[in-house]
Order: C-alpha cells, then sequence, then structure tokens
C-alpha cells in the first residue's frame, strides 16, 4: 500500500510542477493546490497508514507497536483547511488581475509594468 501511495504522490507532485511552471494563472493555481495536496499525503503516510491499532495508548503504556501516529493526522487536516483558504483567496486574486488587465497569460500581464523601467527578460 505504501509504494502505491508513494507513485501517486510523485504523479500529484509531477503535475504540481508542471501546472506551476505552466503561463496561464489559472494552471499555476491548480498547481499550487495539486502540490500542496501531495505535500498532505507525504506528511499523511509519514504517520503510518494502518487500521491494525488505534492511535491511542493506554495509560502506563510506553507505546503501541503498529499503530499510526495521530499528530500528523492532525496536521494534515490543519493543512487543508490553510489549504482551502489559499486557494480562494488566490482564485479571487486572479478573478481581479483578470478584471483589469485582461489577461490570463502571464507574458500579456507585463503591460502593467512602467513604460522605460527595468523589464525583466523575455527568456532565460
Amino acid at each position: 500500500m505504501d509504494y502505491i501511495i508513494a507513485g501517486l504522490i510523485g504523479i500529484f507532485v509531477t503535475v504540481g510542477v508542471y501546472f506551476l511552471l505552466s503561463r496561464s494563472v489559472i494552471r499555476m493555481l491548480l498547481g499550487i493546490t495539486v502540490f500542496g495536496n501531495a505535500v498532505n499525503l507525504l506528511i499523511f503516510t509519514g504517520g503510518r497508514l494502518t487500521r491494525q491499532v488505534a492511535p491511542i495508548v493506554p495509560e502506563g503504556a510506553e507505546t503501541i507497536a503498529g499503530a499510526a501516529n495521530p499528530l500528523p493526522q492532525a496536521l494534515v487536516l490543519t493543512a487543508i483547511v490553510i489549504g482551502f483558504a489559499m486557494f480562494i483567496f488566490l482564485l479571487v486574486l486572479a478573478f481581479r488581475t483578470y478584471q483589469s488587465l485582461d489577461a490570463d497569460n502571464t507574458d500579456n500581464m507585463r503591460l502593467a509594468e512602467p513604460e522605460g523601467g527595468c523589464r525583466p527578460p523575455l527568456s532565460y
């Protein structure tokens, strides 16, 4: 099961990086979201994926062998909420940028830069 999840995390990272390298703002936004989901899965897998033993340690016991760690589950739940809030904020920001500049492509957004100013290179 861990190999399947590791492959899924690799696919998510690949798709997220591919979308982040795009010139479209919406694709960049989707890339951030997919990459965030990959990180959440990575943290969740780090806490072990098992249903053998409950993640609650009884009083007096040091640890339980084979139990899942509840801390990564709590961290992932918090990261999901923060990721959703960031997605909504960036979506509104992208929509407002599209309204004011009438462009979704980052090359066309260079029109907002001042005339005669120092311009970054168009390619490397």
